[in-house]
């Protein structure tokens, strides 16, 4: 199995809470249950993980790169402007990441930080947007020598 680290980012906590118009009703826990899913139809063995602390997603970063992860997707949310260390942990770590994001961010005026260090990003499918990112960290992963 190929190993990929999915990480939600600060307010993911909040899905189905607050912002339904935008995001919609689906929680946290339903999205990790669609994840985890997805990734093992797709041959991959995903960890799953959320923080509201920049800190803690740099450091987990960090650790699946020590772990010889082969791929990350992280959905930033509001860590999508303004976290220089996410940045710089994202651009360190050796493996490709794919920036997720349920709604689309330009829609208001929202030009993620992270776009300029990740291989690529996937905006506003929903949460199907996840799958989709899988696919195509797989599809990168199947070109590395």
């Amino acid at each position: 199995m190929i190993n990929v680290l999915v990480l939600h980012g600060l307010g993911m906590n909040m899905r189905g809470k607050v912002k339904r118009e935008i995001f919609g009703s689906m929680t946290l826990a339903e999205y990790d249950a669609q994840i985890s899913a997805a990734a093992q139809e797709l041959g991959l063995e995903a960890e799953i993980f959320q923080s509201n602390l920049e800190g803690d997603i740099v450091n987990k970063l960090y650790s699946a790169a020590e772990r010889s992860f082969s791929g990350a997707v992280i959905n930033p949310a509001g860590f999508s402007i303004g976290y220089r260390g996410l940045t710089v942990a994202i651009d360190q770590v050796g493996f490709p990441v794919v920036e997720v994001h349920v709604s689309n961010p330009a829609n208001r005026g929202i030009q993620s930080d992270l776009s300029k260090v990740c291989r690529a990003t996937v905006t506003g499918f929903g949460v199907s947007g996840y799958k989709l990112a899988l696919v195509g960290l797989r599809e990168i992963l199947s070109q590395r020598p």
